[in-house]
This record gives structure tokens, sequence and C-alpha cells, in this order.
């Protein structure tokens, strides 16, 4: 069996190397034209973590990444609410890692490719369609040849084009939720090893957790952090459009 995986992200990688695990052969189709380290923090709770172990990735992870110790809740004041163990610490057989986005990303693409094969990633492919028969299926992309597969797996996100080709009507809902993201450089935190929440989704709300360790060779740590609120009308944004500080 060949499977066309559509879309390099996170899922669409990660997707490959699984198939490869079970002997399946899977060639991936990437939009962009490279791959590269965007983004900011994400958390790999405990079950990805069991995940990424799987396809022999944990060791990488947490080596790019930190092991969060604990969880602390406070108050818009700054009163701490509660705290708990995470992780390993918390009786998990996995840890749970803070990383920055790009880091745990680039992880995926060279695994694929030192598994799959160089090729196993081809870039500047943006799919535009699908057409099943009864051998298989036909992918189609913007000013490229036509690829042929048994079976295809959309992994091209949100604003995915196979899953508007099924589902025309399909529309993102907007929960009113407005969100910024970022990332700081400075001393550790609370030992530099705490998920924080801070506040609360309708007064304002913080999470905070570091992504790299001693990013500076001065003692520094990057660390993530999430600011949102929720306001009362359900107008749709668009990240693609230019931010507002009065917003």
């Amino acid at each position: 069996m060949k499977v066309a995986v559509v879309g390099g992200g996170i899922c669409g990688l990660s997707l490959a190397l699984d198939l490869h695990r079970h002997g399946i052969e899977a060639r991936v189709y990437e939009r962009a034209a490279d791959i590269k380290a965007l983004g900011v923090g994400i958390t790999l709770l405990p079950h990805a973590m069991r995940e990424f172990s799987a396809l022999e990735l944990g060791d990488d992870l947490l080596k790019a990444g930190i092991e969060n110790r604990e969880s602390c809740f406070f108050n818009r004041f700054g009163q701490l609410i509660y705290r708990e163990p995470r992780g390993k610490f918390g009786g998990y057989q996995y840890p749970e890692v803070g990383i920055h986005r790009g880091k745990l990303h680039v992880i995926l693409y060279e695994a694929v490719k030192a598994r799959l094969g160089a090729d196993a990633v081809v870039t500047d492919r943006e799919a535009t369609a699908v057409e099943q028969d009864e051998t298989g299926v036909t992918v189609h992309f913007k000013g490229h040849d036509s690829v042929r597969a048994d079976l295809v797996v959309a992994c091209d996100g949100i604003n995915s084009a196979l899953r508007k080709q099924f589902y025309p009507d399909d529309k993102i809902a907007f929960s009113g939720i407005n969100t910024w993201r970022g990332i700081t450089r400075r001393k550790p935190i609370l030992g530099g090893r705490t998920y924080m929440r801070v506040g609360s989704i309708n007064t304002g709300k913080m999470v905070i957790y570091p992504i790299i360790d001693n990013v500076d060779g001065e003692g520094n740590q990057l660390i993530n952090w999430m600011a949102e609120i929720k306001r009362d009308t359900y107008d749709k944004n668009d990240w693609n459009q230019p931010g507002r500080l009065d917003s």
C-alpha cells in the first residue's frame, strides 16, 4: 500500500512515521516551499509523549524541551490557588514536556527523512483536489503534476482544501475568545519547571511555561506565554490580518 499524506505539519509527519513503523509506504506533500522552525510553545502531555516514544522520539523531544514538574494556578491578583505535580512527578509513565513548536516540527521532519528517505517529504505542493476510482486515488496540486496513491489522508490543517471538497459549507466557529501569544527571554520563574495559569477567561487569563533552558548561556530560559480574554462579540477573527493594539 502507498499512502499520500497531504500536509507536512506535526500531524502529517507523525502519521508518516507511524505508517512507516507498520511497514506502510508513505510520502508527505507540503504546501510550504521549506520546512522551518516556526511558532512558539506547545505542551506535550504524557499521552502525547507516549505516542512520540512509540516513534522512538521521546528522548530527543525531552532533550529539546523542558520537563514540567508541577502546575500552578493563580488568581488574577497573583495569589496561589493550588499546585499539583505533573507528568512523571504526578505518577504518569511518561513526562510532560514544554517545547518550542518549531523544534518539535524539525525533529519530526528530520526523522521522516532519515527513516523514509530524503524524498519522503515533497515541498511546494499545494493540494487542490482529490479523485477516487476503483484502483486508488489521484491527488491534484496547484502548478504541479498529479500523483497516484492507494490512499490519501488530509492533514492540511484548519483551511484544508481537501476537507472543503467534501464539506463545502464547513465554517470555522469562533467562540469570542481573543488570544495573544509570544515568547520572552528571562530568568527562570518558580524554579523553571512550572506550568502556570493565571486569572480566568472572563477577566483575562495568562498561561506561562518555559520551553528552552539556558537559551543564551547566561541561565535565561525561553518562556512561552499566552494571554486571552473573552469578548462580547462572536465576529470571526482572521490571523492573516494586521493586529490592532486597541483590540
